[in-house]
């Protein structure tokens, strides 16, 4: 697969999501999720993508154990700041979260560890100031951040340099747009766009909430684009997209990742806990898009198409990406 650059690490063009093999998403078999994450190193993924609060550290351990005796073959990230106690950007906390995800991880060093929330109690400087410790102590080599505005990205990089900046960003999700991506790349962020699938949707096999399993996230925080209404309306999209896919010989799932590669500096990180969705994956680092694809899709899927909002109301107001 192709490589891409962050900060000062060289990682495949698309990387893997691995939180759907702990939380999220419905159950998943630890057994398959152990073979996914060694036959993705098989397929050409060299960057995993992980947090503390994925299955509250099940997703860590997962990926220390299935990965212990290859971890010189890929590129590590985790977040810390958010656990199941909720948003915590206290400096001593970020520095106790990531000796305890060092441990889970059974690694000595996190190549990428980002702050996975903005504390609104917490000045972004400080939490900074402390995943720059961390950086000065060995213990992590880049620090990122996670759905922040642009203020926020730029204060925080006066203090260290970010290497990259996750948000959720796909077709119908157009929340970087706003400003984020042209602050990235004016400081040299790469951007991580999480959810580039838009949770499915974008793959033609998603469901509305009447036949998804309760605790999916679908049904909770993402909730409005699955309600059963708006779903049918966002699910006629589909019919042209599908044309479009065919025109480029490609899955649905590899056009809506192409369509993000189209940008040279982003890499998408789609998450699953299915083997053959994650070599489907894979296979559009190879899809290349003219400019009149790109501008079809465009028109076709974005957010003034796209009925209803990304997150159900209270995420929204709390979410500070949603500044820009």
């Amino acid at each position: 697969m192709q490589q891409r650059n962050i900060g000062s690490l060289k990682v495949s063009a698309i990387g893997l999501g691995c939180m759907n093999m702990s939380s999220g998403y419905g159950p998943a078999d630890d057994a398959v999720s152990t073979r996914l994450l060694n036959e993705a190193i098989d397929v050409g993924y060299t960057f995993f993508d992980t947090a503390q609060v994925y299955g509250f550290g099940h997703n860590e351990e997962l990926i220390g154990k299935a990965l212990a005796t290859r971890r010189q073959e890929f590129v590590l990230a985790s977040k810390c700041g958010l656990s199941k106690d909720g948003i915590n950007g206290d400096p001593d906390g970020i520095i106790k979260s990531c000796e305890a995800s060092l441990r889970r991880l059974k690694t000595d060093v996190i190549d990428l560890y980002y702050l996975h929330r903005v504390d609104p109690d917490i000045d972004i400087e400080e939490s900074t100031a402390a995943l720059a410790t961390l950086v000065k102590q060995g213990k992590v080599r880049e620090i990122g951040l996670s759905e922040v505005c642009c203020d926020n990205l730029q204060r925080a990089h006066a203090v260290h340099p970010i290497a990259a900046l996750q948000s959720e960003y796909s077709l119908w999700s157009r929340t970087p747009e706003r400003g984020i991506l042209e602050a990235c790349d004016n400081l040299g962020v790469t951007m991580v766009p999480f959810s580039p699938l838009g949770r499915a949707f974008l793959t033609g096999k998603a469901c509305d909430v009447s036949q998804l399993p309760e605790k999916d996230l679908r049904c909770t925080i993402a909730r409005p684009r699955f309600e059963p209404e708006a779903f049918a309306e966002n699910s006629r999209l589909l019919i042209p997209y599908a044309e479009i896919a065919e025109q480029n010989n490609c899955t649905m799932a590899q056009l809506a990742l192409a369509w993000l590669l189209n940008r040279q500096n982003d890499v998408p990180i789609p998450g699953t806990k299915h083997i053959e969705f994650m070599k489907e994956n894979a296979g559009a680092a190879d899809v290349v898009l003219d400019t009149e694809t790109v501008a079809k899709l465009n028109q076709l899927i974005n957010e003034s198409t796209v009925v209803g909002a990304r997150y159900e109301d209270k995420r929204m107001a709390e979410a500070d990406a949603e500044r820009d």
